[in-house]
């Protein structure tokens, strides 16, 4: 029941930040401003070598109030290490079998990226639950949604860069399920993150 809470959160919310970040303190400063403007998915991603750590401390601090992954989480190692220490969802900027098969076992959210069609289609083979698009949202744009989503429209898409204020509209008309931004999401103030969050939340409506 876990992995079907965790994916319905992601799916009605539509918005995830996705966070790099060295401190605990920095990463509460943009939990606020995130849960300020209503935006409680949360990414945090593995290219930093203390995120489970990051991971772990914020779900003890915020508890049910987020819900919260990995992100680059490249292999079934750093998947079962994500897992331990509390990571409610996987993403991946590629694909892997043996983290499909980990996150099955475990009935955690997989989300993987995918470049083409015959990659998605395997992924979806092996149990994701969602498939990025990466790195083709950021270069794309929302194009890239309703391109997958013609041939294939039972096809879960998480974008993955790409998304501003200004063109969430198209996102949203090209049929994404989620939407990960970071920028936003994750630089300057707490207030500015508030303010962006809270934008961003309106236009969902």
């Amino acid at each position: 029941m876990k992995k079907l809470t965790t994916l319905t959160r992601i799916y009605q919310e539509k918005l995830m930040a996705i966070i790099r970040v060295e401190t605990i303190e920095r990463a509460q400063e943009i939990v606020d401003g995130c849960l300020t403007g209503e935006i409680s998915c949360l990414e945090i991603s593995y290219t930093n070598k203390n995120a489970g750590d990051i991971i772990e401390q914020l779900k003890k601090i915020y508890q049910d109030r987020i819900v919260i992954g990995a992100g680059t989480v490249l292999d079934s190692e750093t998947a079962r290490h994500a897992l331990l220490k509390g990571a409610e969802f996987i993403i991946a900027p590629n694909f892997n079998k043996d983290v499909a098969k980990l996150c099955n076992r475990y009935q955690i959210p997989y989300m993987p990226g995918c470049t083409s069609m015959s990659e998605i289609v395997e992924a979806l083979e092996a149990g994701a639950d969602m498939v990025k698009a990466f790195p083709t949202s950021s270069f794309i744009g929302p194009k890239v949604v309703s391109t997958i989503k013609t041939p294939m429209p039972q096809v879960p898409v998480l974008s993955s860069g790409g998304v501003t204020v200004d063109n969430i509209d198209e996102w949203l008309e090209a049929g994404v399920d989620c939407m990960g931004i970071g920028t936003l999401l994750s630089k300057g103030t707490k207030e500015e993150i508030a303010e962006n969050a809270r934008t961003l939340r309106q236009k969902i409506g």
